[in-house]
């Protein structure tokens, strides 16, 4: 494995390229963005915000919220624009006490709002046999996430979809696919679904009807519709402090435990079943989202690289167990079965078994104690 010369990132990590000089894509792109004219960005969103208002038929644009800080801050930004917004959550099956709260302290801030839940039987099958093909119980998630919104744009002909930062800018990614437009061949290539469709996935078990949720518009409906899908953090410079400090401000609350995945405790605190998909990548590619999370620290001069690698050894061992129980128990499976799957997943290329123990060669954090 190679490491990114700036921040933790490793050359594993997909859709990541590092430069002649070592540097990844992801870095490279954050430190132009001081030659980017965001005044300019900001006119352009209220060209998009005037386009959206002159095709309204009621709500001017959808925001997918989870209720989270970066939704939060989406609502406030599309209020401050005045916009007439719908909201609109995929119910996650492992929806936290605290994201409940969250998530009517967004809807409070003054819009109309759908929160829809899939059957918990089929999410259920679901996302066990997304974790039994492809490693991954997140699979069912994203496509949720992206197609049931869209899904209310064009029934109800709303002419706008608010997401808001493009991963692939911030976590890497090819530069023809960066930019301010979600569309379908952004969703193949970093829609984490591993390039597959609802209709991938129909079986005896999960029956197209059944997966109806999950089915998406075709773009010819969204373009029949007159549907256009935007990062608003193309418009307005994406920072998870900034957007944090923005909600927080507007009733939002963190985790006041700590971090439940990663570095921010105001962050993936909505839902007990994510940090299993963050913890899974470490199977796969040797890093978890406090790699993630200290590299957009570090790019953001509130971090030293080596500061970034001394928190990594303090952290040490990031199994979210407790997580991974009330998985199991709402999938219907036991914990060792689980575990015995997680294993099949594990990048031979990525790791080394030594000592009885599996070890990552050439590891970031040098003296890493490996359980």
């Amino acid at each position: 494995m190679r490491y990114c010369a700036k921040c933790v990132l490793p050359d594993t990590r997909p859709n990541l390229r590092l430069g002649a000089d070592g540097v990844c894509e992801a870095c490279r792109t954050h430190g132009r963005r001081d030659q980017v004219d965001w005044k300019a960005r900001a006119r352009d969103f209220k060209e998009v915000v005037k386009r959206a208002k002159s095709r309204s038929r009621g709500w001017d644009c959808l925001i997918p919220v989870s209720g989270g800080k970066d939704s939060t801050w989406q609502v406030v930004k599309c209020l401050e624009a005045g916009l007439n917004p719908l909201a609109v959550t995929w119910k996650t099956p492992g929806r936290t006490e605290l994201g409940r709260r969250n998530l009517e302290n967004l809807v409070r801030l003054g819009v109309d709002h759908v929160d829809w839940q899939i059957n918990p039987k089929v999410e259920a099958r679901f996302m066990w046999k997304a974790f039994e093909r492809y490693g991954s119980t997140a699979i069912p998630m994203h496509m949720a996430l992206f197609n049931i919104p869209l899904t209310i744009a064009v029934r109800y002909k709303i002419p706008l979809v608010v997401w808001g930062e493009n991963s692939a800018v911030e976590y890497g990614g090819e530069t023809a696919k960066r930019g301010h437009t979600l569309d379908a061949d952004w969703l193949k290539r970093y829609g984490v679904m591993h390039g597959t469709t609802a209709k991938d996935w129909v079986s005896e078990d999960l029956p197209a009807k059944a997966l109806t949720p999950y089915f998406g518009p075709s773009a010819k409906d969204l373009a029949s519709a007159g549907v256009r899908a935007v990062f608003l953090g193309h418009y307005f410079r994406w920072d998870p402090e900034m957007t944090a400090r923005v909600a927080m401000a507007h009733g939002f609350q963190a985790r006041p435990e700590g971090a439940r995945t990663g570095l921010y405790d105001y962050a993936d605190l909505d839902d007990d079943f994510i940090s299993i998909h963050h913890w899974l990548k470490w199977h796969k590619f040797g890093f978890t989202r406090t790699f993630d999370n200290l590299s957009l620290e570090i790019r953001n001069g509130r971090m030293t690289r080596a500061q970034a690698v001394a928190f990594l050894r303090r952290r040490g061992d990031e199994t979210p167990a407790s997580d991974i129980a009330k998985f199991c128990a709402f999938a219907g499976k036991t914990v060792k079965r689980f575990h015995a799957v997680a294993e099949r997943f594990r990048s031979k290329k990525v790791w080394k078994r030594s000592g009885g123990r599996w070890t990552i060669p050439g590891f970031i954090v040098a003296d890493r104690r490996w359980s």
